[in-house]
C-alpha cells in the first residue's frame, strides 16, 4: 500500500476547501450515528461522511477499507460469493509436512 503523504495547502482557496471537507465530512458521519438509532438509512450515511474524511485522513482511510473488505465478507455470506480460498495452514499442518 503507498505512503499517501499530507500536503500543506498552500492558497487561502485550498484551505478553505479542506475545511469545508473536513466540517462537511463530519457533519455526514453525525448526521449517519444519529440515524443509527433513530428511522433512517444511517450506514449509508456513515458511508459517505467516512468517505469524504478519507480524502483529508488516513484514519479514515484505514477504516473506510476495513468497512470494504468487511461489506464484501458479508455479501459473501448472505448472495453466495465466494472467493477463492486462502493458503491458511496451521502449526500442526506445518510440522507434519516438515517431517515428510
Amino acid at each position: 500500500m503507498p505512503v499517501i503523504r499530507y500536503r500543506k495547502p498552500r492558497t487561502p482557496y485550498e484551505k478553505a476547501l479542506r475545511w469545508v471537507r473536513i466540517i462537511l465530512g463530519f457533519s455526514v458521519l453525525a448526521l449517519g450515528a444519529l440515524l443509527l438509532v433513530l428511522p433512517g438509512p444511517g450506514i449509508p450515511f456513515v458511508i459517505g461522511g467516512m468517505a469524504i474524511l478519507a480524502t483529508e485522513y488516513a484514519w479514515a482511510r484505514r477504516y473506510l477499507k476495513r468497512f470494504k473488505e468487511e461489506g464484501e465478507k458479508l455479501g459473501s455470506i448472505f448472495f453466495g460469493k465466494k472467493k477463492p480460498p486462502q493458503e491458511q495452514t496451521s502449526r500442526q499442518d506445518k510440522k507434519n509436512e516438515a517431517q515428510k
